[in-house]
C-alpha cells in the first residue's frame, strides 16, 4: 500500500529523532567501559570531603566493574574544581564530591566562572550533618540559654568559625539577624586552628562540623550548647537543637553532594544514582560516613536538585543581609 505524505513525512520525523537519540543511548548501554572515572574532591586531602569521595569510590568502583581515581581540585571554597566538572566532557566519566559551600559560592565569589544551577545537574545528596555551638570547659555559659542572655546584652558575644562566608558563620550572621542577637565573628582559617582557640578558651564561643568539635567534648575539654539541624544529632543525644530552643524552623546542616556536568546523558545520571544510593545502603560505608559525623541522606536526583538549591536561596539572602564577604 503506497504512504501518503503525511504518513511520510511521520516516518522520517520518527526517524530522525532516533538517529539523534542513538550516539547518547549507545553511550549510556557502554557506559562505564570506556575509562575510568573521576571523582573530583573540590578541597585538599584530609579534610571531610576527600574522606566521603573516598569512601564511595571503593565499593562503587566494585558496583560498576571500572576504577574509580579520586582527584583532588581545592582552592575558592570548593569553587575551582567545581568549574573544572562543569567544564568537563558531559560523557559520565567526571563527577564533583562537594561540600556545603556549594551553596554558599554563587552569592559570596564575584564572577563566579560557572552557574550553578545551570552548568551541573545534580546526582546525589550523601548526607547531612550538625554544626555544634560549643565552649570551652572553663567557659561561664552552661547552656545555650547563657549564650543567648549574652548576645541580648550591651557586651554581645563573640564566637569563632573555621572563616568568613563558611555555613557557620552564615548560620549564625542568620540567627543574630532573626532574633537581634548580637554576634561578633572571628574568622579562623580552618577547624584546626578554630579548635586550638577554642578548647584554650582564646574565643568564647565556636561553630564547627561534630567532626571537627566531638574529639575535644569526648576529652571534656569543650562543652556543647546546641546543634544546627532540626532534629538532634545521634552523636550529640542530649545537646539540644536551636530549634527547639526557641527559633522553631532554624536549621543549618552540613552537607556533601555528588555533580556531574550539566549535559550528562539521563540515563547515565540515573544509572549514578542508583549505584550510589546502593552504595549509601551499605553497612560498612555507612559506618564509615558516620565517623565522620555524617547522616546518610540519598534518594533521587530531583531531590538533591530541590535540596540544593534551596541551599543557595537560603544563603544568598543571609550573605547579601548582612553584606558578608569572602576571606
Amino acid at each position: 500500500m503506497p504512504l501518503n505524505r503525511q504518513t511520510l513525512r511521520t516516518l522520517c520525523a520518527l526517524a530522525a529523532t532516533a538517529a539523534l537519540a542513538m550516539p547518547l543511548s549507545a553511550l549510556a548501554q557502554a557506559w562505564p567501559g570506556k575509562q575510568p572515572i573521576k571523582l573530583v574532591a573540590v578541597f585538599p586531602p584530609g579534610g571531610s570531603v576527600d574522606q566521603v569521595a573516598r569512601i564511595l569510590a571503593q565499593p562503587l568502583s566494585q558496583q560498576l566493574g571500572q576504577n574509580i581515581i579520586v582527584d583532588n581540585k581545592g582552592g575558592a571554597s570548593g569553587a575551582i574544581g567545581t568549574g573544572m566538572v562543569a567544564a568537563a566532557p558531559a560523557d559520565g566519566y567526571t563527577f564533583a564530591v562537594v561540600f556545603d559551600t556549594h551553596g554558599v559560592n554563587p552569592s559570596l565569589i564575584p564572577n563566579l566562572p560557572f552557574d550553578t544551577k545551570k552548568d551541573l545537574v545534580p546526582i546525589i545528596v550523601v548526607g547531612t550533618s550538625p554544626m555544634v555551638l560549643a565552649t570551652h570547659a572553663g567557659s561561664a555559659y552552661k547552656t545555650f540559654a547563657d549564650v543567648l542572655a549574652a548576645a541580648r546584652s550591651k557586651q554581645g558575644v563573640s564566637y569563632g568559625s573555621i572563616g568568613s562566608g563558611s555555613l557557620g558563620h552564615l548560620a549564625m550572621a542568620l540567627l543574630g539577624k532573626s532574633a537581634g542577637l548580637d554576634f561578633q565573628h572571628i574568622p579562623y582559617k580552618g577547624g584546626g586552628p578554630l579548635m586550638n582557640d577554642a578548647v584554650a578558651g582564646h574565643v568564647p564561643l565556636s561553630i564547627g562540623s561534630v567532626f571537627v568539635t566531638k574529639p575535644h567534648i569526648d576529652s571534656k575539654r569543650m562543652r556543647p550548647l546546641a546543634v544546627t539541624t532540626s532534629t538532634r544529632s545521634p552523636d550529640l543525644p542530649e545537646v539540644p537543637t536551636i530549634a527547639e530552643s526557641g527559633f522553631a524552623g532554624f536549621e543549618a546542616p552540613a552537607w556533601w553532594a555528588i555533580l556531574a556536568p550539566a549535559k550528562t546523558p539521563p540515563e547515565i545520571v540515573k544509572r549514578m544514582n542508583e549505584e550510589l544510593n546502593k552504595t549509601l545502603k551499605s553497612p560498612e560505608v555507612a559506618r564509615k560516613l558516620d565517623a565522620q559525623g555524617i547522616d546518610v541522606m540519598g534518594g533521587s536526583p530531583e531531590a538533591a536538585r530541590v535540596f540544593i538549591d534551596r541551599q543557595i536561596d537560603i544563603w544568598a539572602k543571609v550573605v547579601k543581609d548582612n553584606n558578608i564577604k569572602p576571606d
